[in-house]
């Protein structure tokens, strides 16, 4: 066989702040020939998260930091163009961290063969991967929604954001999503049902989601932090739960203007209101995958639920995206399409 060439992007220097393209490199690597127990694979599309930001500084995190002239890590799909594997074979799709890269070879750990389910295949890197889980057991589990509550999620037209609100309107929740933007503010109304959508970038933000929610909030999906949380925080009703997942407004640190953290103001009302916040780390909930797929691929099936993807073209353009994803310019799961489509 051929030897074959994979294109792969590295973390070329630590960011200072806000990611910029000289953060990155992209280089090419001649991979072996597969061994015995061996598959190689080519990647078909690459998932974009704002996880993905952390790794790139070198501090203490639940995972270990990427280290710099290492490939970026991220999960992929990818098909297998080349088996040597018992329990693999030439066209087979497969869900793994292979990072951003191409081509890969692997001994098959951790691979996740899909199934029909997956339709099409770049669903298990949104709506039915690990953003999908995260809005299903984080509001679930976490949020525990009862009927007739109020729940307000923000970055409400991304990937978690967008299934958490549909997910509490199938449990019969009032939903007031937080995005940026008119277009993405009707998107929640108009396609996903959401009762009202409020722009974070307007002046009147803080009034305007005291506006939307005259009952205050029972339920707060956690994504952004920074200013979202301050507006939503005199909102929040007694026994109110806050699943926190995300605070991709810090990520790239705080302007000096934003500071103050507001802690104090924090800790009084989950004080004073018996508040419950909790952070979590999707992997905790793995267990609970199998009961995802069958319960949110059915609400997929019968319209109930609706996803929307952001596709980049070629792996060369993943750190554009990336950055702009940070900054909010994606409109769905951010995805980078590495590859051709296969039928």
């Amino acid at each position: 066989m051929t030897k074959i060439k994979s294109e792969r992007v590295i973390l070329a220097a630590r960011p200072n702040g806000a990611p910029r393209p000289n953060n990155f490199g992209i280089e090419d690597v001649d991979l072996p020939e597969i061994e015995d127990g061996e598959v190689l694979l080519a990647t078909r599309y690459l998932s974009l998260d704002p996880y993905m930001r952390g790794r790139m500084d070198d501090r203490k995190s639940y995972s270990a930091p990427t280290a710099v002239g290492g490939v970026m890590e991220g999960e992929t799909v990818a098909r297998v163009i080349a088996s040597r594997h018992p329990d693999f074979a030439v066209g087979d799709h497969v869900a793994a961290y292979l990072g951003w890269v191409s081509h890969a070879i692997s001994n098959g750990t951790g691979l996740v063969k899909l199934d029909e389910r997956f339709a099409p295949p770049s669903t298990a890197l949104g709506v039915l991967g690990m953003p999908g889980l995260t809005a299903y057991a984080g509001l679930l589990e976490i949020g525990k929604p009862k009927e007739g509550e109020t729940v307000v999620v923000a970055a409400g037209a991304g990937p978690v954001g967008s299934l958490v609100g549909q997910i509490a309107k199938i449990k019969g929740c009032r939903v007031v999503g937080i995005a940026g933007g008119a277009e993405k503010c009707a998107y929640l109304v108009d396609e996903l049902g959401f009762d009202a959508a409020i722009d974070h970038r307007s002046p009147r933000f803080a009034d305007e989601l005291a506006t939307a929610c005259p009952d205050g909030v029972d339920v707060y999906f956690e994504l952004v932090g920074g200013a979202v949380w301050q507006a939503v925080l005199p909102l929040l009703n007694e026994f109110a739960r806050v699943p926190v997942c995300g605070l991709v407004a810090q990520y790239n640190g705080l302007a000096a203007a934003e500071k103050p953290h507001f802690l104090a103001a924090t800790l009084g009302t989950i004080l004073t209101r018996s508040v419950t916040m909790r952070g979590f780390i999707v992997r905790e909930f793995w267990h609970q995958r199998s009961q995802f797929l069958e319960e949110v691929g059915g609400w997929i099936a019968d319209g109930r639920v609706k996803f929307r993807e952001d596709v980049t073209q070629g792996l060369a353009n993943a750190p554009e995206a990336f950055i702009g994803m940070l900054e909010g310019r994606n409109f769905g799961k951010a995805i980078v399409e590495v590859g051709a489509p296969v039928a």
